[in-house]
């Protein structure tokens, strides 16, 4: 039996200037999280994308953050087309967007039940203090997680950063059944946080607009 191709490894520098591309404005230890590399492996790389023009710093709390500039913009996206073209992902990645597509409507409606209670008049902000109501908003959490890690596995085994996805949902739905309820839809570390990243990943790979 002849073993499936490796996934398309991207080099660190294009990684983490992909993932700024994607995430906007990150603090260092967010990029760290969303690429999978150490602080220190981080920080060196931006230091190196800060030096050739296409990051900078900006000062603020925590230590502020990094962002791209126009010309990491444009280097970005210049990048993932090569990657694109070089691994022959697009295929299997334009596949997996489609059933992305199918799973997104449904967890929009979840964060907005998560959020928001219905009633008889308008909803209600959830302010958690029903269990029975949370449990079953986030057992429909974990069904839906469940079929989206088909469609993180596809895409991790055409090109390996996606694997980082089904990691992080994967964390924030652990924390969220422990007792955390904001990391479903409240925190820069949430599942919708985390899933509207991954949207925006897909489009950028794609080279797609979100409206289009």
């Amino acid at each position: 039996m002849i073993p499936p191709p490796a996934p398309y490894r991207t080099d660190t520098g294009p990684r983490v200037l992909h993932t700024l591309r994607c995430a906007g404005f990150t603090p260092l230890a967010g990029v760290a999280v969303a690429t999978g590399l150490s602080v220190p492996e981080a920080e060196s790389a931006l230091i190196d994308l800060a030096v050739a023009g296409w990051v900078s710093r900006a000062p603020g709390e925590l230590g502020g953050g990094w962002g791209l500039t126009e010309d990491g913009r444009a280097e970005a996206a210049r990048l993932v087309a090569g990657e694109l073209a070089a691994s022959g992902a697009r295929p299997a990645v334009s596949g997996a967007y489609e059933d992305f597509l199918v799973l997104n409507p449904e967890l929009l409606d979840l964060c907005t039940a998560w959020q928001l209670r219905p009633g008889d008049g308008a909803p209600t902000v959830n302010d958690h203090s029903d269990p029975v109501y949370d449990a079953r908003v986030l057992g429909l959490f974990v069904e839906l997680h469940e079929r989206a890690l088909p469609v993180c596995d596809r895409l991790a085994a055409a090109l390996e950063r996606f694997g980082r996805y089904r990691v992080r949902l994967g964390d924030a739905l652990r924390r969220a059944r422990s007792g955390e309820p904001d990391q479903l839809t409240d925190t820069t570390s949430s599942y919708h946080t985390v899933w509207f990243q991954l949207h925006e990943d897909l489009l950028t790979t794609l080279d797609l607009s979100r409206h289009g």
